[in-house]
């Protein structure tokens, strides 16, 4: 089955200097967004000090990804797109001890990448990121590296653990 990644009612664009990603607490039901209003409710930040145009595609709750077995995959919250860089992002607001956030973000990632591969546009991109941000951690721990290290094995993607996406 070929998935459109590129569903123009999943989209949402930015040029602002200073934007947020945002979703609904669980159990969510409508997809993530870009806010460029109200920073209270930004889960991650995205730096665009260029004012690039980006694309921000909801993923989770817009667009199906299924499994063979015809249930749904698990996906992520959306992707940030420009120029010929895409950036998959897992949006997290838990006040959870240790990495419990960390470890139910990274199957969402690989499996939406995985899927995202498959198609025709993903040869479209060149430099390609994957972020977790969570809202109630959003510095980067070194303590990490290691699970980074290992997602870049399996995807290719280089993966950041942080609140704070930088657009370059």
């Amino acid at each position: 089955m070929i998935i459109n990644f590129c569903k123009s009612k999943c989209q949402t664009n930015s040029s602002k200097r200073t934007f947020g990603l945002c979703d609904d607490p669980a159990p969510a039901k409508n997809p993530a967004y870009i806010d460029e209003l109200n920073g209270a409710n930004w889960i991650a930040v995205v730096e665009n000090e260029s004012q690039k145009q980006v694309t921000f595609t909801a993923i989770d709750n817009c667009i199906d990804i299924f499994r063979s077995d015809g249930k749904m995959k698990q996906r992520c919250d959306g992707m940030l797109t420009y120029n010929s860089t895409v950036i998959f992002v897992e949006l997290k607001d838990r006040d959870a001890q240790g990495n419990a956030w960390v470890e139910d973000a990274i199957p969402q990632l690989k499996s939406t990448i995985e899927s995202f591969e498959d198609t025709e546009i993903a040869d479209n991109f060149k430099k390609k990121l994957a972020y977790i941000s969570n809202k109630q951690h959003p510095i980067f721990k070194s303590t990490q590296q290691r699970r980074m290290d290992a997602f870049y094995d399996d995807t290719s993607y280089i993966l950041r653990i942080q609140g704070r996406i930088n657009l370059q």
